[in-house]
């Protein structure tokens, strides 16, 4: 397993992709992160009474202990930058022929898709370490008395690699089973961005409650929106508490589908012809 990790990470920091794919993390997950911290001070910021009610009402998102989860939620927004990176990494191994070449030099199959687990595994650990350096950055910018507080909300830092590595983990499913980089995206960006959205809000619409077990709204339930943005109005006061009140599930159905679609990988693997 170790040498194994050695050499994709070999693999992966000689890829130019990579460090495009890294750099523009980077840069959108503090400006998504800005974005809204610049509206909350705009609302807050001055000495009216609105300005006063209002900061008493949103507290501070930003600050310790509430940035971890805070920044978690908006730059879970960008998973589609990683995932195109995974998907690009698998179907290079069939454009090349490089799946046949590991074999060749001694490899088993399942050495194989370990090794693209690892890759996945990898790309979610980065993503996360850029995730909890932006949150810090935050945490000590927006209030740095509050510093103390750090340790209060640190489950979001785990909670966010696992919703990041299970969606990475949809992104290699459909390059490892289509080989077509570009077929991949384009069916990734369409369920991703529409026929998971449409089927949500049909569902919402007809008073089913499925829609949280879609493989990415499943996820996406791990990391629920802030209490500034959801505790707003009765109902949405009461959604939000429910949904609180389903993250365990939600991780538990995550980490099963996560699962599933690793052994899926495993097995085809074992059986298919390598052409």
């Amino acid at each position: 397993m170790t040498d194994l990790l050695k050499i994709e990470w070999l693999k992966i920091k000689k890829y130019p992709a990579f460090w495009w794919m890294l750099g523009i993390v980077t840069l959108t997950y503090p400006g998504i992160n800005l974005m809204f911290f610049n509206v909350y001070d705009n609302i807050t910021k001055g000495k009216e009474m609105a300005n006063n009610l209002a900061k008493m009402l949103l507290g501070n998102p930003f600050a310790f202990p509430e940035t971890f989860h805070t920044v978690a939620y908006f730059s879970s927004f960008f998973v589609l930058l990683p995932a195109i990176l995974v998907i690009m990494l698998i179907t290079n191994e069939y454009q090349y022929r490089t799946h046949r070449q590991n074999i060749i030099d001694g490899w088993s199959r399942y050495q194989f898709i370990g090794s693209k687990l690892i890759d996945v595994a990898i790309i979610s650990f980065i993503v996360t370490l850029v995730f909890i350096a932006v949150a810090v950055g935050f945490g000590i910018y927006a209030d740095q008395l509050s510093w103390n507080r750090w340790a209060e909300q640190l489950q979001y830092i785990p909670l966010f690699f696992l919703q990041t590595f299970a969606q990475l983990s949809i992104a290699f499913l459909l390059g490892y089973l289509v080989k077509k980089a570009f077929i991949a995206l384009g069916i990734f960006l369409f369920y991703y961005l529409i026929i998971e959205n449409i089927l949500v809000g049909l569902l919402k619409l007809k008073q089913i409650p499925i829609g949280r077990f879609l493989p990415f709204e499943m996820s996406d339930g791990i990391l629920v929106a802030p209490a500034f943005v959801g505790k707003f109005g009765d109902k949405a006061k009461e959604g939000y508490e429910l949904a609180l009140t389903l993250v365990y599930q939600q991780v538990l159905g995550t980490i099963i589908l996560t699962a599933l679609i690793w052994f899926i990988c495993f097995k085809v693997h074992q059986r298919k012809n390598l052409a």
